[in-house]
């Protein structure tokens, strides 16, 4: 089995699933693994980072928790 055969593969799994997988990542769960995630990552980010990047890591952040869960 080559790459293309796992590609084609993902490809037929992510068509077949689609409508569950879009359940589960706009579901409730998936909103709150997601903000806990999201806020670890911009926690790090603030502290390695200079105080003048912190209002652009929480944009980032409010963008992509806008696009995961509900």
């Amino acid at each position: 089995m080559g790459l293309d055969d796992i590609v084609n593969q993902g490809k037929q799994f992510l068509e077949q699933h689609k409508e569950k997988i879009d359940e589960v990542i706009h579901s409730d769960k998936a909103e709150e693994v997601s903000d806990n995630v999201l806020n670890a990552a911009a926690d790090f980010v603030k502290k390695v980072a200079p105080d003048q990047f912190d209002a652009k890591v929480d944009e980032v952040r409010d963008q992509v928790d806008g696009a995961i869960g509900n």
